[in-house]
């Protein structure tokens, strides 16, 4: 069986769904209507590069990864009984599985960029080579409080997130483990950490207004590694800014259900991970 995968923030650059926009008028006429401007300009051209900004970067991933899963499901004669997505990218794997409609969902992203963007002075950075077990253990020993694990990305390759001076020292002590490679991410905001907790209860205000579908397909979430329960998904997608991306145990689960196969939207990045994951 196959499962479709979407990225989330990160994964935009300019140029992005180019070819795409005039294919699906309707859809991109609608992101235009909710967002106030042109998407096509924005993910194209970025003329005031503005890719950068967590506002901005996340409606326009979400409305390329929408365009591509449409063309890649389209293309696929069996279709998909599974999707899950990194983080932003839940949205959209909701919406391919017909528990969220494209219009509500894109509010709620558009929602959740103004929020998340709001929220500066943080730091992330991507640890690579050793365990996530060793990662927490040095971050324990350091004694900082204002950094935390904000992804499970593989078996050796997780995302610390805080307060941005102290996650340039943890990032330090855990460049000093054995095989150890620290990465810094340009981001903003200490995105999947108790840092982000002050965005939940207007987001929560947001999800809580909408309706979830029973779908066509199984979303696995990306918060608790389990099946997507839709009675829970504001629940789920409010946590989701402030807890870690568990990736590795959203993969296992998928592999429980029977996924044999990983086919992914917009880049090869989770298939990269998913690769890694045994």
């Amino acid at each position: 069986m196959r499962c479709l995968l979407f990225p989330g923030q990160g994964v935009q650059r300019r140029g992005m769904g180019s070819g795409l926009f005039a294919q699906f008028p309707e859809t991109t006429a609608l992101a235009d209507e909710i967002l106030g401007y042109s998407i096509e300009e924005l993910c194209t051209r970025d003329p005031d590069r503005r890719l950068r900004d967590t506002r901005y970067a996340q409606p326009a991933v979400f409305v390329a990864n929408a365009l591509l899963g449409r063309q890649r499901i389209a293309e696929q004669p069996d279709g998909y009984r599974f999707y899950a997505g990194h983080s932003l990218g839940e949205y959209n794997a909701l919406c391919a599985a017909g528990m969220l409609d494209f219009e509500t969902a894109l509010r709620l992203v558009r929602r959740r960029g103004e929020l998340m963007a709001d929220i500066t002075g943080g730091g992330m950075s991507a640890v690579q080579g050793v365990p996530a077990a060793f990662v927490q253990r040095a971050l324990r020993e350091t004694g900082l409080s204002g950094v935390h694990i904000a992804n499970f990305n593989a078996d050796t390759q997780t995302t610390i997130a805080g307060d941005r001076v102290e996650v340039a020292v943890a990032a330090k002590a855990i460049g000093a483990l054995p095989g150890a490679r620290v990465v810094p991410i340009n981001v903003s905001g200490p995105f999947h950490t108790p840092l982000m907790a002050s965005v939940e209860p207007e987001l929560r205000a947001a999800l809580e207004s909408c309706v979830f579908s029973a779908g066509t397909g199984t979303v696995v979430s990306s918060v608790t590694g389990a099946v997507f329960r839709t009675d829970q998904g504001a629940e789920l997608l409010t946590r989701q800014v402030s807890t870690p991306v568990d990736w590795v145990r959203a993969v296992a689960t998928l592999r429980a259900l029977g996924v044999t196969q990983f086919d992914e939207v917009n880049g090869s990045t989770l298939s990269a991970l998913v690769n890694r994951i045994r």
